[in-house]
């Protein structure tokens, strides 16, 4: 299985957690991280500054379809980024790690 990791952005940390915890308790997601970041970009023509928290999920691959939609069922965005990386490298006990705890209820 190929490791991916997930990122999304939203507005609260309210939502943050709540996407986050979903996704690690249904075991779609071994790991979640939630940052607070500084967000710049246009957004209907003007350009916007805002407080968004980052969610990095570390996961497989076969999991991503399940995961954006449960993302996009919670996200409060008209238009939520959300899209995967895959993992080149990684520790192989931690490699293991991540498919264990995201093989899914």
């Amino acid at each position: 299985m190929k490791l991916i990791e997930i990122h999304t952005t939203v507005a609260t940390s309210e939502d943050a957690h709540q996407i986050a915890t979903f996704l690690v308790v249904q075991k779609l997601v071994a790991c979640a991280q939630i940052t607070e970041i500084k967000s710049y970009y246009y957004w209907e023509g003007a350009l916007q500054a805002a407080a968004e928290f980052r969610i990095s999920l570390k996961s497989v691959d076969a999991n991503y379809a399940a995961i954006e939609g449960a993302i996009r069922e919670r996200h409060p965005y008209a238009l939520p980024a959300v899209y995967a990386v895959p993992v080149e490298h990684a520790f192989s006990p931690y490699a293991n790690w991540v498919i264990e705890n995201s093989a899914g209820e």
